[in-house]
């Protein structure tokens, strides 16, 4: 039976294990993928995430993890959180320091439930840049957008120069720039805070900060099954709580006690026992899982569902830093500036700029995939590291979906090509004082050649061709500001409609 017994403990730990791998690799994969191919495919492993499930009302996802923790506890925290299984890896590494890397510790909950409470407080009044300082899936994704995707381009993009001194084009260079220094700065802060407390202190994060982990630990203490204690025969060895990386464990002379609500179901307790004293197993009418546990349960918390509104001013898109060209490799071309937009403009399919940025987590997958470098994390302290539109390094495509296809928080609802041609997030204006064609420096007419939707034509006025825009039809996709040649500020702008049309 102990035979049996431990070769199902090790079971249990090589599966959660191999389905944490699964998920952190793809969704690592996700954020770096700058092709479009692997979204397709792995593209459903964002939409399972917990907190964008809930700002896009995905009842499915919603019933099925909270059944999943009901039933398994919160396995979710140790297999499907990107977060949450990078701070098992960093742990992992820590615990090579010592034999006996954690004890117990008692719960935070000033903090934990306090940090809990703000994060509803904000998500409700639509703080929205506030709580995505906060999302796990959020933060795990502006770290592999800022810090390793850069890496990533660079590699591609040496793999790309050798081959093609060997005739092949396999691969293709892929610019790499600095879309927004605040959020590099967000996710360099973040990567530091999550790598110092995991390396020492395991879950630490997970249990005292994060708002999903602590709603998920309300469900997970009526969990069906749960790793339990045999009072008969444990040995007080303190084998289990020294492999406890959420540090929930407490064996004593008297006492073996689980906090079930910080338990992440790790298996690493059950995998450590050596008398066959801890299993996972089911839980309900199985008595007391210490001899001190009085056997409290907390009211389980209700699921939130949110509505906030942030009010919306005028936003100034800060400028963005780009490489100097050289135009025919002599005359030095100033880099492009963004403008000063009366509206931000968010992508097609977001309905309206409210409803995305109340949506929005800031999670920068749309940012990561966009192959056209048209999204980058705003700079306004109003919707900090949520993405925005701007046409320095590009346009919009009337054929790019991608966004629209992979967004898991329901920000960008998913549209068709056919459907984004007629899709108006924006409407362009001219400045005449900076127009080479108004002031007759020279004939230009870029504008109305790039113009996809025919919304810009050249009229004459005083013996000049100046561009007019036809407002009921311009879709806003940016290919007028991106071709226009006035530099640094381009003479044509695209300003964001409040309401999509």
């Amino acid at each position: 039976m102990f035979v049996y017994n431990n070769y199902k403990r090790i079971m249990l730990k090589k599966i959660r294990v191999f389905l944490a791998w699964l998920f952190w690799i793809g969704i690592t994969l996700l954020f770096l993928d700058f092709t479009g191919a692997l979204h397709g495919y792995l593209g459903w492993m964002a939409k399972v995430q917990f907190l964008p499930a809930v700002l896009a009302l995905n009842v499915g996802v919603i019933v099925a993890l909270v059944l999943l923790t009901l039933v398994c506890g919160r396995v979710y925290c140790s297999v499907i959180c990107p977060l949450g299984v990078f701070q098992d890896g960093v742990s992992w590494l820590g615990t090579h320091r010592s034999k006996n890397p954690y004890r117990f510790t008692k719960e935070l909950k000033w903090l934990r439930y306090g940090v809990w409470v703000l994060f509803v407080v904000l998500l409700i009044l639509g703080v929205q840049a506030a709580v995505a300082l906060l999302a796990p899936y959020s933060a795990y994704g502006r770290m592999v957008q800022n810090l390793l995707q850069p890496v990533w381009l660079w590699g591609n993009n040496l793999l790309a120069g050798l081959s093609e001194r060997w005739g092949s084009y396999a691969f293709y260079q892929k610019e790499v720039w600095l879309r927004s220094v605040p959020t590099f700065i967000v996710a360099v802060a973040t990567l530091v805070v999550v790598v110092a407390l995991s390396f020492k202190g395991g879950r630490t994060w997970c249990n005292t900060i994060c708002p999903v982990g602590t709603t998920l630990g309300f469900l997970s203490r009526f969990a069906m099954f749960r790793p339990l204690i045999d009072h008969d025969k444990c040995k007080h060895c303190k084998a289990c709580e020294q492999h406890c990386k959420a540090q929930c464990i407490a064996i004593g002379k008297d006492t073996e006690f689980i906090d079930h609500s910080r338990c992440v179901d790790c298996f690493n307790c059950i995998g450590a026992c050596k008398f066959d004293a801890l299993n996972y197993r089911f839980a309900w009418g199985a008595g007391k899982t210490a001899r001190n546990d009085s056997g409290r349960r907390a009211m389980m918390a209700g699921m939130v569902t949110v509505a906030g509104a942030a009010a919306l001013k005028g936003v100034e898109a800060r400028a963005q830093e780009a490489a100097k060209k050289v135009d025919g490799g002599f005359a030095d071309v100033l880099p492009k500036q963004a403008p000063s937009r009366e509206v931000p403009l968010t992508p097609p399919g977001s309905r309206s700029v409210k409803d995305f940025y109340r949506r929005c987590t800031a999670c920068q997958l749309c940012v990561a995939e966009c192959p056209n470098n048209v999204l980058r994390p705003s700079g306004s302290l109003e919707h900090l590291m949520q993405p925005e539109m701007s046409f320095e390094k590009g346009w919009c495509r009337p054929e790019c979906t991608r966004c629209s296809e992979l967004c898991p928080a329901g920000a960008i609802g998913k549209v068709t090509r056919e459907e984004k041609t007629q899709y108006r997030v924006g409407t362009s204006r001219v400045n005449l004082e900076l127009c080479v064609s108004a002031t007759g420096k020279a004939q230009c007419g870029k504008c109305a050649q790039a113009c996809p939707s025919g919304a810009i034509r050249m009229v004459e006025k005083d013996g000049m061709q100046i561009p007019t825009v036809a407002e009921e039809i311009c879709t806003g996709c940016g290919a007028c500001e991106f071709l226009c040649p006035s530099r640094p500020i381009s003479a044509i702008t695209v300003n964001g409609r409040i309401q999509h049309i």
